[in-house]
């Protein structure tokens, strides 16, 4: 074999390497992707069962039921409303009418399954994809 037929094959055999593993880092990124959505913008979309994404908007006032560990509330951006059940202890600041992105998956039956609920920690702060959905929806109120 000549020296140029060499460096041939260890060119191609190092550029197979390298897509291998940029093909591995890019797969283990897609897995650990979590987008978010309103429910608008998830009513717009077909996203795949137990695919995981952040639900966020507000808690829809009356719509909290609790039954024992479970709960069940509805997530809305005053144009769409998404159910949601969670099971485990909720955060001290979760209450009807304020700011929650809850993360998890869309079941089958349409109702969002929450691994995890996130509440603002006080009462200036909205997470910034929150804010912009009630923005696009003309419901943001400017706090002075």
């Amino acid at each position: 074999m000549t020296p140029k037929r060499r460096r041939l094959w260890l060119l191609i055999g190092s550029l197979s390497v390298l897509g291998v593993a940029a093909a591995l880092v890019l797969t283990a990124l897609n897995d650990n992707l979590v987008f978010f959505y309103s429910p608008t913008q998830l009513a717009e979309k077909t996203i795949a069962p137990d695919r995981r994404f952040r639900l966020g908007g507000l808690v829809e006032q009356g719509s909290v039921k609790k039954e024992g560990q479970i709960v069940r509330f509805t997530v809305t951006d005053t144009n769409k409303t998404v159910k949601v059940v969670y099971s485990g202890i909720l955060p001290d600041l979760f209450r009807e009418g304020q700011g929650v992105i809850a993360e998890g998956s869309l079941g089958a039956d349409g109702v969002f399954a929450a691994r995890e609920i996130l509440a603002k920690h006080d009462e200036n702060y909205m997470p910034p994809e929150v804010a912009k959905a009630l923005k696009d929806s003309g419901q943001w109120k400017e706090r002075k």
